[in-house]
């Protein structure tokens, strides 16, 4: 399973990698909602989405050290980051990919 979808003009490409486990519910939540964020939030953004179904290759788990599904990578722009869920909390996840910045605690 592999979804490759690339948006133009900008000025660094962000490369977005999903590791799910077949097409369990929480693989297609995770693969909908990712695509979702990506459609909303990096509008003008060049970026790719690769989806890395382990159980057709187990072996690319290794390179990013893959331990709970689903999981998303982005490996750039760097440093590479990791996400662990079906990435249904919009806002962890863009805190997490750097799209927003995270809350700084009420004084």
């Amino acid at each position: 399973m592999s979804d490759l979808h690339t948006a133009v003009n900008a000025d660094e490409s962000w490369d977005l990698r999903l590791y799910v486990a077949g097409h369990t519910d929480k693989s297609v939540r995770a693969i909908a909602n990712l695509n979702r964020i990506c459609r909303q939030h990096m509008e003008g953004r060049r970026y790719t989405i690769e989806v890395v179904d382990l159980i057709a290759r187990p072996q690319l788990a290794e390179g990013d050290q893959i331990l709970a599904l689903p999981t998303l990578v982005r490996r750039l722009p760097e440093p590479m980051k990791k996400i662990i869920g079906d990435l249904s909390n919009e806002e962890r996840v863009l805190v997490g990919l750097d799209l927003r910045p995270s809350r700084a605690p009420p004084p």
